[in-house]
This record gives structure tokens, sequence and C-alpha cells, in this order.
């Protein structure tokens, strides 16, 4: 890993409303990285079904599947992300590769052929493997390690990369509905081009506002020479066809235990790297796999945003509004508006209880965090058990309801963990341990991509599969919110002060 971080010597930046100016730079390009990510999470699955299956609400099982399975492998390909950052090229030289390679992909996803389209799916998830984890990690490499501005600073980070998320689904849907020969359909193709300029943009914007960091993402010496960066690209091309085969063939089972023994991996190597240093940094990396177990729980019910909350949009939800019709793409952009809203609230009364020794600590915002999200749920079960009208439709606001509250739930729980992470890993492995909670993610992702195929079924979503599913969904996340909240005060002691 970087020097810097592993010294805990930081330098000494320019400040910027109170934070290292750098911060600034990276999230502008994960705004972009944002951007290009909720483009294609909100088209993928309605795409799959109108143009591989032609409408028909078959299709839906598949293209939750896809979905699931897209979304794990982006995220689970952070972990070897990391494990390449950290090892062989440092940070900043993984974003730059990762940036092009996605760039790459996005184009080649507007070829209306399932094979070049599945092709270029696994080139987008290769090439966000290399990126996403390596700038989560930089930005706590901004901060010395007991620096009390780091969670405020994993927020506002936080909050302006959701800027980017806000944007894509009113920009790209506007696009694919009003650049469309037949009104009925959505130009999927305008999705995937306005999806690759924007990661284009996060590539160069990284390239030319990278000086500002220093030393911080830097190779290590030894590593400075290009051939190693040559090397990863083209482990990354090899990479692409076993992401295919993975998206494919292997299939939503197939995969969970792909990922299982990737995380069993993972959980071995920061056990034996704590193991060298002491025992509390052993009792941190414990605690640390504890919280990313109930992470896994939290993104499975969150993603069905990509799979079906969109079906449930397009066919359950009356999104009429005098005579205009509501673009089912916008109720994506219900979540990061949420964030741009409440995310500097949180963060000033993360402060404002800090300064008082109230803050509640890591474990107890998650219990919390799945606790908001299972509240969504709720909000569904009761639009779909009382207010379905004689067209069976329900109306708008539930979705928007529910969406809002997972929000209200990722914030207690997405930039803390992310924060977390940086605290509690091993200083030689921040990276690997950041792909290991991108891992725990991708799992939580791939069970989502089960999760929706069940609703969907044989014939497409009913009123009555998606209350089955939903309530499944309330429940499990309420009880497991319940229990982290009991453990909470033995999670801490593992932690040893960590807060």
């Amino acid at each position: 890993m970087n020097q810097i971080a592993e010294t805990n010597a930081v330098p000494d930046y320019p400040q910027l409303f109170g934070h290292p100016r750098p911060l600034w730079m990276l999230f502008m390009t994960e705004f972009w990285e944002r951007f290009a990510f909720y483009s294609v999470s909100w088209a993928v699955a309605l795409y799959v079904v109108a143009q591989f299956y032609h409408g028909d609400p078959s299709g839906q099982g598949w293209a939750g599947a896809i979905f699931g399975t897209y979304t794990a492998l982006i995220f689970g390909t952070g972990i070897f992300g990391g494990y390449v950052a950290d090892k062989l090229i440092g940070y900043q030289r993984a974003i730059l590769i990762g940036a092009l390679v996605m760039a790459a992909g996005l184009f080649t996803l507007i070829v209306a052929d399932k094979t070049v389209f599945l092709l270029g799916l696994a080139m987008v998830i290769v090439g966000d493997g290399l990126f996403k984890p390596n700038i989560s990690s930089m930005v706590g490499q901004l901060y010395g390690r007991d620096d009390p501005r780091r969670d405020r600073g994993f927020t506002l980070f936080y909050m302006g990369i959701n800027a980017g998320a806000f944007v894509a689904p009113l920009l790209t849907g506007w696009l694919a509905a009003t650049f469309t020969d037949t009104p009925l359909q959505q130009n999927y193709k305008l999705v995937f081009i306005a999806a690759g300029v924007g990661m284009l943009l996060s590539f160069l914007w990284f390239w030319f506002g990278r000086r500002q960091l220093g030393g911080v993402g830097r190779p290590l010496p030894g590593m400075e020479g290009r051939t190693r960066s040559l090397l990863v690209l083209v482990g990354a091309v090899a990479a692409v066809p076993l992401i295919y085969l993975l998206l494919s063939r292997v299939g939503t089972i197939g995969l969970q235990w792909l990922i299982g023994l990737l995380a069993v991996g993972v959980a071995a190597l920061l056990i034996t790297e704590a193991m060298r240093h002491d025992r509390i940094q052993l009792d941190r990396v414990w605690a640390m796999l504890i919280i990313f177990g109930f992470n896994v729980l939290f993104w499975m019910f969150y993603y069905q945003l990509g799979s079906s909350f969109n079906f449930l949009a397009e066919n359950l939800v009356d999104r009429k509004m005098f005579n205009w019709v509501f673009p089912v793409s916008w109720f994506q952009s219900v979540s990061p508006l949420t964030i741009i809203l409440l995310a500097p609230v949180v963060s000033l009364a993360w402060g404002w209880l800090g300064r008082r020794r109230m803050e509640p600590s890591i474990p107890r915002k998650f219990g919390f965090g799945l606790i908001f999200n299972g509240l969504g749920f709720l909000v569904l079960m009761y639009a779909l058990q009382h207010l379905i009208d004689p067209q069976g439709m329900i109306p708008f606001w539930p979705l928007a309801a529910c969406y809002s509250l997972q929000t209200v739930g990722e914030l207690c729980l997405s930039p803390i963990g992310l924060s977390m992470v940086t605290k509690l890993a091993p200083p030689r492995l921040v990276g690997l341990a950041m792909g290991g909670w991108f891992l725990s993610t991708a799992a939580g992702g791939n069970l989502s991509g089960l999760l929706a195929s069940y609703i969907a079924g044989e014939h497409g979503m009913t009123a009555a599969s998606a209350l089955s599913g939903f309530s499944f969904g309330f429940w499990l996340l309420a009880a497991s919110g319940a229990l982290l909240l009991l453990i909470a005060p033995l999670i801490n002691r593992l932690m040893h002060g960590v807060r």
C-alpha cells in the first residue's frame, strides 16, 4: 500500500470548506463514474426485456438475474482491483486504466446483439473493479488515522458523487424517451453513449487533477515502471472473457458460491495480516468482517431498484400526471436527491452528537440503516394491500417514499462503511479490505437478482408476487437491524476505541 498511509504521514494539503482540497477533485471524478453507473443501472433490465424479449414480461426473470449478476460482479471485481493497486501499480494508475476499460465497455453496449451486449457489460465490470475501490481508499488517505473529520469527509464525498447519480436518470431518461422513433419505446443506445461520454470525462478529470494528491496513490518504489501498467491492462482485457462466461452461463446461484469462496480468501488474508500485528488489530478485523455480513443483507434488498422496482414502476404504478407520464427512470433520481439534501444534515448531526460524546457507534449506525431500508418495503406492502385501484395500479408516492426511506438507511450505512474500512483494516491491506467491503456489496447484489427472479416468476411481476417478495424484505431487514443493535456493544469492544 501507499507509503503515506502506511506511515500515517499525511501531506499538508490546502483546505477547502474545512477539508483537504483533493477531496473535491476525487468526488468530481467519482461524480462522472456514478453518472455512468446509474445511467446503465436503470436501463439494463428494461433494455433486456425490450430488446431481447420484445417486451414480453416473461423476460423479467432473466433480466432481473442479469442485473443482479452484473451488480455483483461490478462490486466483486473490486477485490482484485484493490489488490492490483496495493501490490502492483498504485491507486492512481489503477483508476486511470479502469476508467478507460469501463468507457470502452459502455460504448460496446450500443450493439444490439446479446453476445456483444454481455461482452460490453463484462468490460464495464472489469474496468469498474479497478476504479471503484481505489478512489474510495484514497479519500481515507487524505486524513490522519485519528482525524475526527474522516467520517464527515466520507459523507461529503458520498453527497458529491450522488450528484452524478441524480443527474444520470433524469438526463438519460429524457434522451431515451425524446429521441426515439416510436413513442412507446425508448432509445437505450443514447443512454449507453451518454454513459460512455461520462466515463471519459471521469478519466480526464482525474488525469488533470491528480497532481493535487501529492504522493497519495502513487506507486511504491519499485512499481514506477510502465511495464507493470501495461501488464495490468493486458490482464484486464484477458479477464473480460471470464466475466462474460460468468454473466452468460454460470448464473446467480453459481456466482454466489464463487463470491463465497472469494470472501473466505479475503477474510483469511486479512486475519493473517492482522495476526502479524497484535490482538487489537485482529479484533478490529473480526469486527469489520461481522459488519460485512450485515452489509450483504442491506444491498440484497436495496438493489431491487434496478430490477423489481423498475418493473413495479413500469407496470403497477400509476405514473400519469395530468397529460404527462412520469418516466420510469426518474424514480431512480429520488435516492441521490435524498442523499444530496440530507447528507449535509446527517454530517452535521454526527458532528453535533460527536462533540457531546453522543454519536452512535458504527454498528448502531448500521443497525439504523437496515431498519430504514426495511421501512421502505413496509410502505410498499401497505400500498399493495390497501391502495390498489380498479386498474390494478398503486399510487405514485409509495415507491418514491420507499426510495427515500432506503436512502436514509444508506446514509447511515454506506459512507460510514467506507470510513470504517480505512480505520479498522491492517495498514498494509487497506485496498484489499476495501475490495472486501465491495465484495460484501457484491454478494448482496447477486442475492438481489435471485430475489428479483423469484418476484418476476415465469410470467412477470404481479401485485401478489410483489407483495410476497417485499414482505419478505421488510421482515428480514427489521429483524437483522434489531439484532445488530442488540450486539453493538460486543462489536464496539472488538473495535478497541475506533468510532
